[in-house]
């Protein structure tokens, strides 16, 4: 089979995937759109253990209500389910997937909406079918088109990435700062250690921090990258600087927040510039 034939197969393929995994999401019977997904409210938090393992999130206990039934559910996140709870306190909304009849199999997640419509397949089937005719076009043509088809869409990606990164960084720090800090403390420091390929081992310590906020409201959340020296860090007192809208949003460290927007504007830049040459170079060889 020559290079067309594979590329033929390639595409086939995953065209076939992307038309069955469309078609079951315009007839809404995608596995992700027959998913039930609630809001659950958190009725209580417990403070980590310190010592313990970042895994687990932070312990809570959370109610929802089955819409079908209207049976009302009690339970925690003292094992898998779904996302791991980062920030927590009495009162916050949070969401809750399970397949259709069976809550108690059920995840947390931290956006209802994301992934609702199970586009992800069909879209990610779509790339590999575009990756395959890139491949072939550099293969068989020229391979500056190898540099074309990554340089385009990488450039409109980032034409479209960096306005709406620009503005939410904006807007983060716009918050953080519209308001007096309040004073927070690290109550615990969670370890936890990996081994690698080759047999070493890598420690992280993630320190978590109680607070509350202006208008009472304790909050208990990880805290990372942020504090200098994470590993001796328990019992530390720290200010607070939280987003008055959402409290889950907040730092320690309102200078690390200015190094973090300029990195982010010079990283969005050079990946720009770098779609852009590539885009260019390969026009240029062809």
């Amino acid at each position: 089979m020559g290079l067309q034939g594979y590329l033929a197969l390639w595409c086939a393929v995953f065209g076939t995937i992307a038309l069955v995994g469309y078609a079951r999401s315009l007839a809404g019977m995608a596995p992700a759109q027959r998913a039930v997904r609630v809001l659950g409210r958190i009725e209580q938090v417990r403070e980590p253990r310190h010592g313990s393992s970042q895994r687990d999130g932070i312990p809570v206990v959370v109610s929802f209500q089955d819409p079908s039934t209207g049976e009302e559910f009690i339970v925690t996140n003292d094992r898998d389910h779904g996302e791991r709870i980062t920030a927590a306190w009495t009162g916050r909304e949070i969401g809750v997937r399970y397949p259709r009849g069976r809550p108690h199999a059920y995840q947390f997640v931290s956006d209802l909406r994301a992934g609702r419509r199970g586009l992800g397949w069909p879209n990610f089937a779509l790339f590999l079918i575009y990756v395959g005719l890139v491949v072939f076009a550099a293969i068989d043509w020229s391979w500056p088109w190898a540099l074309i088809g990554f340089g385009v869409p990488w450039t409109l990606s980032g034409v479209w990435y960096m306005p709406q990164s620009a503005r939410a960084v904006s807007r983060r720090v716009a918050a953080l700062n519209s308001q007096p800090p309040v004073p927070g403390r690290v109550v615990a420091v969670l370890t936890d250690t990996s081994t690698d390929s080759e047999g070493g081992t890598c420690t992280s310590h993630m320190p978590v921090i109680a607070f509350t906020t202006h208008k009472g409201t304790a909050v208990t959340a990880y805290c990372a990258d942020e504090l200098p020296d994470p590993r001796n860090s328990y019992g530390r007192n720290v200010a607070i600087h939280y987003d008055p809208a959402d409290p889950a949003v907040f730092t320690p460290n309102l200078a690390a927040e200015d190094r973090s927007r300029a990195l982010d504007i010079t990283c969005g830049t050079v990946a720009l510039l770098l779609g852009v040459a590539a885009a260019v170079v390969g026009a240029a060889l062809l």
